[in-house]
């Protein structure tokens, strides 16, 4: 249940990806703006498509990324991303990360909410 309502505030098949870790809400004092809620996701175990599994082995993850997605009510709802890092076994040197492709590109915020932010007039 819990699942399936947090799939209506994230952007389209985020949680088929990644797991979420866990929360933490912060109260902003003397604003309008109630609180900000960062939500902690992790990648799963999943190589990127079009790559082999006997090929490639999981090697940690990358530095996070934070990005700005919609707000909800009055709450600034931040997500910060780890994604995995997978090492070729025949090439220990080559490296490959899964693709990002919701966030806006160059931007810090998802795509969904730049598209939305450039409807109304306003610059992301």
């Amino acid at each position: 249940m819990e699942k399936e309502l947090l799939h209506l505030f994230l952007p389209a098949g985020l949680l088929d990806r990644f797991e979420i870790e866990r929360f933490e809400q912060s109260r902003i004092e003397g604003s309008a703006i109630a609180s900000t809620l960062h939500i902690y996701l992790v990648e799963k175990n999943q190589l990127p498509p079009g790559y082999a599994p006997d090929e490639w082995e999981s090697k940690g993850f990358c530095e996070s990324k934070t990005i700005q997605d919609f707000a909800i009510r009055t709450n600034l709802v931040y997500l910060v991303f780890r994604r995995r890092r997978w090492r070729s076994k025949s090439d220990p040197n080559h490296t490959i990360t899964s693709d990002l492709a919701f966030l806006a590109k160059g931007a810090k915020m998802t795509a969904e909410l730049s598209a939305f932010l450039k409807g109304t007039g306003q610059n992301p």
